[in-house]
């Protein structure tokens, strides 16, 4: 967007907009019947065609196709072609005037911009089917060699005016979809029924929706099976494109046709894994139709009801609105809601004897309200302490569980120390508690990267006891407990107090 000339659509603003717009609507309409070039005369008598009845002067127009040129939306050249018997006819019949590229582009994206304010989006299965059958005929083609590249050409061409049409179609209807989910209609019995069609369209059109989606998905792996680059290239081959003055206009054509195909395969079939846009479309229609559904049932339960919540609450804030003082709308609150500051009636004084019950609450002494009355509801209320928990017994409970563990730990450690490096398999019967140790150390080995030697160091999480795993042979350790038996590489593993004083009790082996 930001290689638009900030020019190129200045034509649509100003006091001679309608007279800049009528003259390149000539110049278009000229085009058509390939006119290139038009004179003054030619102009004006396009304007007439176009719809132009305003009368127009020899000056208005000669400054309006000058303005247009400026802008550079229009090129005008001199006629030598011709002869010339005044001076007069030479002054308007001399000069001719032409769309440029910039001023076709430009009368273009108005009328695209036109036509996308007057179109109807729509979803249609048909334009999907008419994508697979075309997939269907370019695996066809590109499988016969004697073809003509000039139909790979047209079906290719078609299949992208379908894929086109398909998007155009899906992005309006969504726009025009998403607002009519954010309407509100005037006329209840209208708006009902555009809602209930709308739910009978999506429905209509969610029907065997994903068995079409990878029904193209299919059409488009078997067409790239064949081959993109012989796709592109015959229908290259078939578009017989022009010579270009500013180079060859193949490349542009190619990475165009790639980019169209890029468009398809991410409706149907992603490159990247992700998820096919025909799925997000089936969602964005479900999620329509439970809404769509909801507002029918709002619609409804208002229509049940002689009024709603919502006309309720409106006529109550015109009823405010006009109310002449504050007073009244406070006696309005007052009548609407029923609510009120908090009077603490229940409670009394602390000796209710000194104060006479008709004594005035003005001239009474103030009573003490709690905090938690206006949070909570209700006073505080003291009662008996709560006896204190003797943690004596849980303590000791605590400490002796501790030591216990710390035993069966230190035996652990006993157990599995060994003097010098010694087979895994040497440890062969184990309790499952100093199996679950053993493991333990093995696993923490196993996950630190070996240093140059091959060797795994690791230390417990205490920084008590070290292992030392290096590869063995080759063989195989069967270790066996109460519970099980664990087979694995006979690995060298050597487990010792940190800083070389090896664990107490086990002997070398193997």
């Amino acid at each position: 967007m930001r290689r638009v000339p900030p020019e190129m659509f200045r034509f649509t603003t100003g006091e001679r907009a309608e007279l800049y717009g009528a003259a390149l609507q000539a110049f278009g309409a000229a085009n058509e019947r390939l006119e290139t070039a038009l004179g003054l005369d030619e102009v004006r008598a396009r304007l007439r065609a176009v719809g132009w009845l305003d009368a127009v002067d020899d000056d208005e127009l000669h400054d309006a196709l000058r303005q247009l040129r400026s802008w550079g939306l229009l090129d005008v050249v001199q006629n030598h072609a011709e002869n010339y018997r005044t001076a007069e006819e030479y002054e308007r019949r001399n000069l001719q005037y032409s769309l440029t590229r910039r001023g076709e582009a430009a009368l273009a994206a108005v009328e695209q911009a036109l036509a996308v304010l007057a179109a109807t989006g729509a979803l249609q299965t048909a334009v999907l089917e008419a994508v697979t059958d075309r997939l269907d005929e370019l695996y066809t083609l590109l499988g016969d060699a004697s073809t003509s590249d000039r139909r790979v050409f047209t079906t290719l061409h078609e299949l992208e005016g379908h894929l086109e049409a398909l998007l155009a179609n899906t992005k309006a209807f969504n726009g025009e979809l998403q607002r009519l989910l954010r309407a509100e209609g005037a006329d209840l019995a209208t708006f009902r029924e555009v809602k209930a069609a709308t739910v009978a369209y999506l429905q209509e059109f969610l029907r065997n929706l994903d068995q079409r989606g990878q029904a193209v998905a299919s059409a488009v792996r078997r067409v790239e099976e064949r081959g993109l680059d012989l796709l592109h290239r015959r229908a290259l081959n078939g578009a017989e494109l022009p010579p270009a003055a500013d180079g060859d206009p193949a490349p542009a054509w190619l990475e165009r046709r790639r980019a169209r195909w890029d468009g398809l395969r991410a409706w149907f079939l992603p490159a990247d894994g992700t998820r096919p846009r025909v799925e997000q479309l089936h969602d964005v229609a479900r999620r329509a139709i439970v809404t769509l559904l909801q507002v029918l049932d709002r619609i409804t339960d208002s229509r049940r009801r002689s009024s709603s919540a919502a006309q309720d609450f409106r006529e109550l804030a015109r009823w405010f609105a006009a109310a002449p003082t504050e007073d009244d709308l406070h006696h309005l609150w007052s009548a609407a809601f029923g609510l009120g500051p908090a009077r603490h009636a229940h409670l009394a004084h602390p000796d209710p004897e000194l104060v006479p019950s008709s004594h005035s609450w003005a001239e009474a002494p103030p009573v003490e309200v709690s905090a938690l009355l206006r949070t909570s509801g209700r006073t505080e209320r003291f009662t008996r302490t709560g006896r204190v928990r003797d943690i004596g017994q849980v303590k000791a409970d605590r400490a002796e569980r501790a030591r216990k563990e710390r035993a069966e730990l230190e035996a652990a450690w006993d157990i599995l120390g060994t003097d010098g490096p010694v087979r895994l398999s040497a440890f062969g019967r184990l309790d499952h508690t100093v199996f679950e140790r053993l493991l333990d150390l093995l696993g923490r080995a196993l996950a630190v990267r070996p240093d140059s030697a091959g060797a795994r160091r690791a230390v417990t999480s205490d920084g008590r006891v070290e292992i030392v795993l290096r590869p063995g042979d080759g063989g195989r350790a069967l270790l066996s407990t109460p519970r099980g038996r664990l087979e694995g590489p006979d690995h060298l593993v050597e487990i010792r107090s940190p800083g070389g004083r090896s664990a107490p009790v086990r002997e070398a082996a193997g």
